[in-house]
């Protein structure tokens, strides 16, 4: 394929001099103008001259979860980014159902040699599962971060939002509306984040209602869309007026079931979800949600990663990043009851 200069100097936003300067490893050419030229090359299919080989862009393993849930495709669009100017490149790996396993993924990664692994609420946020994985990895020396499920007994550094006082200002946010009878439609109880979602939960009810949170009030399912229908639907038939849901996927499977009971969001039962996804301020109606930091979290972690890369062992702690509570049109004051 012949190279065209005009091509690679409009991908990276530089002239055809740049161009040809990088080709041909010439000086006068900063170190991040460079990257975006080898990257342009790269992403048109060019080759890469034969002297320029050796600086090809280091490869970082990235595991997420399925990509149905827009908050993981967020966190890989913002890691992948903040990697590239640092010259390395990111290897997308997506656990599904069905799917390649984690265990699978980790030996692909191996044998391509990546430099490091960053897992976005991989099973490290499995309470019950093995960490034998991640003591294996950290054991041979490869650098990795978690996010999102905090397990002491894997010594690396771990990123994580806050969930307690995610759920916490959730209900908060309910209470002060008026609503005493609040449910909570969250993930399996085996993952850390919906063990710690339960835990604010349950503080916030003591701390506003006086009450040790019933279990009627908490109803364990799937992090998906008919996982919140289904639990809404119990919750509902408890008589709850608001509900906090683990997820924002969750909270629209929570609208889709009260309005299949015939009963209106937010005038009749008020929806509070989980994550600021990007799809959250168009949803009927705009959803009151908990935004997770992402963003900054994405970032701390690559700047994590890096650091244990270039040989400086960061806290094996974890650090914890404080959520915020966007109100939309989906909460909304507890409806009086009628008198007779």
């Amino acid at each position: 394929m012949t190279t065209r200069l005009a091509d690679i100097a409009a991908h990276a936003g530089v002239s055809e001099a740049t161009v040809s300067r990088v080709l041909n490893a010439r000086p006068g050419v900063s170190a991040a103008t460079r990257q975006a030229v080898l990257t342009a090359l790269d992403v048109l299919g060019y080759e890469r001259p034969a002297r320029l080989r050796q600086q090809r862009a280091g490869l970082i393993g990235l595991i997420v979860p399925e990509l149905s849930n827009p908050i993981f495709p967020a966190f890989a669009e913002i890691i992948e980014g903040a990697l590239v100017p640092h010259g390395y490149a990111a290897v997308l790996c997506t656990l599904m159902p069905g799917g390649m396993r984690e265990d699978d993924y980790i030996e692909l990664l191996l044998e391509r040699g990546v430099a490091g692994i960053i897992f976005v609420s991989g099973m490290h946020a499995d309470a019950r599962a093995d960490h034998a994985r991640y003591v294996r990895l950290i054991e041979s020396g490869l650098p990795i971060v978690m996010i999102n499920g905090f397990r002491a007994e894997i010594s690396a550094p771990h990123i994580s939002n806050d969930d307690v006082a995610s759920l916490e200002m959730a209900v908060d946010h309910l209470a002060a509306l008026g609503h005493r009878r609040i449910g909570l439609a969250v993930g399996q109880d085996r993952f850390v984040p919906s063990i710690r979602k339960t835990e604010g939960f349950r503080r916030g009810l003591a701390r506003h209602l006086g009450m040790d949170a019933p279990d009627e009030l908490i109803v364990n399912t799937l992090f998906t869309v008919e996982g919140g229908q289904a639990a809404a639907r119990v919750l509902l038939g408890r008589g709850c007026t608001a509900i906090c849901c683990g997820s924002d996927i969750m909270a629209i499977g929570a609208i889709r079931a009260a309005r299949q009971l015939g009963l209106r969001v937010p005038e009749d039962v008020s929806i509070v979800g989980f994550d600021d996804s990007p799809l959250t301020p168009y949803l009927d109606p705009p959803l009151t949600t908990i935004r997770q930091p992402v963003r900054e979290m994405s970032l701390a972690a690559v700047n994590t990663l890096l650091e244990e890369i270039s040989g400086a062992k960061g806290p094996r702690t974890e650090l914890l990043y404080r959520p915020e509570l966007v109100m939309r049109n989906s909460t909304a004051p507890a409806a009086i009851p009628a008198t007779t």
